[in-house]
Protein backbone atom coordinates (compact mmCIF):
# COMPACT_ATOMS: atom_id res chain seq x y z
CA UNK A 1 0.00 0.00 0.00
CA UNK A 2 2.80 2.42 0.85
CA UNK A 3 4.42 1.84 -2.56
CA UNK A 4 1.14 2.67 -4.29
CA UNK A 5 0.70 5.80 -2.20
CA UNK A 6 4.26 6.95 -2.90
CA UNK A 7 3.89 6.20 -6.61
CA UNK A 8 0.62 8.15 -6.90
CA UNK A 9 1.91 11.10 -4.87
CA UNK A 10 5.14 11.13 -6.87
CA UNK A 11 3.19 11.23 -10.16
CA UNK A 12 1.05 14.09 -8.89
CA UNK A 13 4.00 16.10 -7.57
CA UNK A 14 6.40 15.54 -10.50
CA UNK A 15 4.01 16.07 -13.43
CA UNK A 16 4.80 19.26 -15.33
CA UNK A 17 3.21 21.14 -18.21
CA UNK A 18 5.52 20.29 -21.10
CA UNK A 19 6.04 22.85 -23.86
CA UNK A 20 8.95 21.25 -25.75
CA UNK A 21 8.47 17.86 -27.41
CA UNK A 22 10.60 15.35 -29.26
CA UNK A 23 9.70 14.56 -32.85
CA UNK A 24 8.54 11.09 -31.86
CA UNK A 25 5.22 9.34 -32.46
CA UNK A 26 3.04 7.98 -29.66
CA UNK A 27 1.57 4.59 -30.55
CA UNK A 28 -2.17 4.03 -30.87
CA UNK A 29 -1.97 1.50 -28.00
CA UNK A 30 -0.51 4.09 -25.63
CA UNK A 31 -3.10 6.68 -26.67
CA UNK A 32 -5.84 4.13 -25.97
CA UNK A 33 -4.30 3.47 -22.52
CA UNK A 34 -4.24 7.20 -21.79
CA UNK A 35 -7.91 7.59 -22.77
CA UNK A 36 -8.82 4.47 -20.77
CA UNK A 37 -7.25 6.05 -17.68
CA UNK A 38 -9.32 9.16 -18.42
CA UNK A 39 -12.66 7.38 -18.49
CA UNK A 40 -12.03 6.00 -15.01
CA UNK A 41 -12.44 9.51 -13.61
CA UNK A 42 -15.35 10.35 -11.33
CA UNK A 43 -18.32 11.82 -13.17
CA UNK A 44 -21.78 12.85 -12.01
CA UNK A 45 -24.25 9.94 -11.87
CA UNK A 46 -21.85 7.93 -14.05
CA UNK A 47 -23.22 9.75 -17.13
CA UNK A 48 -19.77 9.46 -18.77
CA UNK A 49 -20.41 12.72 -20.67
CA UNK A 50 -17.25 12.66 -22.80
CA UNK A 51 -16.30 12.41 -26.44
CA UNK A 52 -12.67 12.35 -27.59
CA UNK A 53 -10.99 13.65 -30.73
CA UNK A 54 -7.41 12.45 -31.25
CA UNK A 55 -5.68 14.82 -33.64
CA UNK A 56 -2.32 14.00 -35.21
CA UNK A 57 -2.90 15.78 -38.51
CA UNK A 58 -0.44 18.69 -38.51
CA UNK A 59 -2.53 20.68 -40.99
CA UNK A 60 -5.59 20.54 -38.71
CA UNK A 61 -3.46 21.37 -35.65
CA UNK A 62 -2.12 24.42 -37.50
CA UNK A 63 -5.64 25.46 -38.50
CA UNK A 64 -6.83 25.30 -34.89
CA UNK A 65 -3.76 27.22 -33.71
CA UNK A 66 -4.13 29.89 -36.40
CA UNK A 67 -7.85 30.27 -35.71
CA UNK A 68 -7.34 30.55 -31.95
CA UNK A 69 -4.44 33.04 -31.83
CA UNK A 70 -6.31 36.23 -32.84
CA UNK A 71 -9.20 35.35 -30.50
CA UNK A 72 -6.76 34.83 -27.64
CA UNK A 73 -5.10 38.17 -28.40
CA UNK A 74 -8.50 39.82 -28.29
CA UNK A 75 -9.26 38.17 -24.92
CA UNK A 76 -5.96 39.33 -23.43
CA UNK A 77 -6.18 42.86 -24.82
CA UNK A 78 -5.71 45.43 -22.09
CA UNK A 79 -4.06 43.02 -19.67
CA UNK A 80 -1.08 44.51 -17.87
CA UNK A 81 0.17 41.31 -16.26
CA UNK A 82 3.72 40.43 -17.30
CA UNK A 83 2.84 36.80 -18.15
CA UNK A 84 -0.06 37.94 -20.34
CA UNK A 85 2.20 40.38 -22.17
CA UNK A 86 4.78 37.65 -22.85
CA UNK A 87 2.07 35.33 -24.16
CA UNK A 88 0.60 38.06 -26.36
CA UNK A 89 4.02 38.57 -27.96
CA UNK A 90 4.16 34.87 -28.77
CA UNK A 91 0.64 34.92 -30.20
CA UNK A 92 1.62 37.74 -32.57
CA UNK A 93 4.32 35.53 -34.13
CA UNK A 94 2.78 33.86 -37.19
CA UNK A 95 5.03 30.81 -36.65
CA UNK A 96 4.02 30.29 -33.02
CA UNK A 97 2.12 27.04 -32.47
CA UNK A 98 -0.16 27.08 -29.42
CA UNK A 99 0.31 23.28 -29.28
CA UNK A 100 4.11 23.57 -28.89
CA UNK A 101 4.62 21.21 -31.86
CA UNK A 102 3.37 18.26 -29.81
CA UNK A 103 2.66 15.16 -31.90
CA UNK A 104 -0.83 14.52 -30.47
CA UNK A 105 -3.75 16.64 -29.33
CA UNK A 106 -6.57 14.89 -27.50
CA UNK A 107 -9.62 17.05 -27.02
CA UNK A 108 -12.09 16.00 -24.36
CA UNK A 109 -15.56 17.23 -25.30
CA UNK A 110 -18.45 17.21 -22.83
CA UNK A 111 -22.16 16.94 -23.36
CA UNK A 112 -23.78 20.37 -23.37
CA UNK A 113 -27.01 19.07 -21.81
CA UNK A 114 -25.11 17.74 -18.78
CA UNK A 115 -24.38 20.70 -16.49
CA UNK A 116 -21.84 18.60 -14.60
CA UNK A 117 -19.90 17.47 -17.70
CA UNK A 118 -17.31 20.21 -17.21
CA UNK A 119 -16.25 18.67 -13.91
CA UNK A 120 -16.23 15.05 -15.08
CA UNK A 121 -14.35 15.88 -18.28
CA UNK A 122 -11.82 17.99 -16.38
CA UNK A 123 -11.12 15.09 -14.02
CA UNK A 124 -10.91 12.80 -17.04
CA UNK A 125 -8.26 15.07 -18.59
CA UNK A 126 -6.23 15.13 -15.37
CA UNK A 127 -6.35 11.33 -15.17
CA UNK A 128 -5.05 11.22 -18.74
CA UNK A 129 -2.22 13.63 -17.94
CA UNK A 130 -1.17 11.67 -14.85
CA UNK A 131 -1.34 8.35 -16.72
CA UNK A 132 0.78 9.78 -19.53
CA UNK A 133 3.32 11.10 -17.01
CA UNK A 134 3.61 7.65 -15.44
CA UNK A 135 4.54 6.32 -18.93
CA UNK A 136 7.20 8.98 -19.55
CA UNK A 137 4.94 11.05 -21.80
CA UNK A 138 4.52 14.76 -21.22
CA UNK A 139 1.33 16.77 -21.55
CA UNK A 140 -0.02 20.28 -21.40
CA UNK A 141 -3.60 21.50 -21.11
CA UNK A 142 -4.01 24.04 -23.92
CA UNK A 143 -6.91 26.21 -22.79
CA UNK A 144 -6.09 28.54 -25.67
CA UNK A 145 -7.57 25.98 -28.08
CA UNK A 146 -11.07 26.34 -26.63
CA UNK A 147 -12.08 28.98 -29.23
CA UNK A 148 -12.23 26.21 -31.84
CA UNK A 149 -15.75 25.66 -30.48
CA UNK A 150 -16.73 28.78 -32.44
CA UNK A 151 -15.52 27.33 -35.74
CA UNK A 152 -18.17 25.06 -37.21
CA UNK A 153 -15.87 23.89 -40.02
CA UNK A 154 -13.14 22.79 -37.60
CA UNK A 155 -15.67 21.07 -35.34
CA UNK A 156 -16.92 19.14 -38.39
CA UNK A 157 -13.35 18.19 -39.36
CA UNK A 158 -12.97 16.78 -35.85
CA UNK A 159 -16.22 14.80 -36.32
CA UNK A 160 -17.69 16.21 -33.10
CA UNK A 161 -21.34 15.17 -32.69
CA UNK A 162 -23.95 17.87 -32.12
CA UNK A 163 -24.46 18.74 -28.47
CA UNK A 164 -20.83 18.61 -27.34
CA UNK A 165 -18.57 21.45 -26.21
CA UNK A 166 -14.81 21.75 -25.85
CA UNK A 167 -13.74 21.09 -22.27
CA UNK A 168 -10.10 19.99 -22.25
CA UNK A 169 -7.68 20.28 -25.19
CA UNK A 170 -4.54 18.46 -24.02
CA UNK A 171 -1.35 17.82 -26.00
CA UNK A 172 0.83 14.77 -25.44
CA UNK A 173 4.34 13.83 -26.50
CA UNK A 174 7.72 12.69 -25.32
CA UNK A 175 9.35 15.62 -23.48
CA UNK A 176 12.35 17.33 -25.00
CA UNK A 177 12.80 19.34 -21.83
CA UNK A 178 11.15 19.10 -18.41
CA UNK A 179 10.76 22.44 -16.64
CA UNK A 180 11.67 22.95 -13.01
CA UNK A 181 8.97 22.94 -10.38
CA UNK A 182 7.50 26.47 -10.31
CA UNK A 183 6.69 26.23 -6.61
CA UNK A 184 3.43 26.59 -4.78
CA UNK A 185 2.29 29.07 -2.16
CA UNK A 186 0.92 27.75 1.09
CA UNK A 187 -2.81 27.22 0.61
CA UNK A 188 -5.45 29.11 2.53
CA UNK A 189 -7.21 26.49 4.61
CA UNK A 190 -9.98 26.76 7.14
CA UNK A 191 -10.58 23.82 9.50
CA UNK A 192 -14.14 23.39 10.74
CA UNK A 193 -14.21 20.88 13.60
Amino acid sequence: MTDTKECVLNSIKTRRSIREYQDRKISDEIIKEIIDAGIHAPNGLNFQPWFFAVVRNRDILNQISDFSKPLLLQMLEGSTQEQAQKYMNKLKDKNYDIFHNAPVLIIVFGEEKDDMSYYGCSMCALNMMLAAHSMGIGSCWIGGAAPLQQNRELMQKLKVPEGYRVIAPVVFGYPEKIPNFPGRDDPSVVWIN
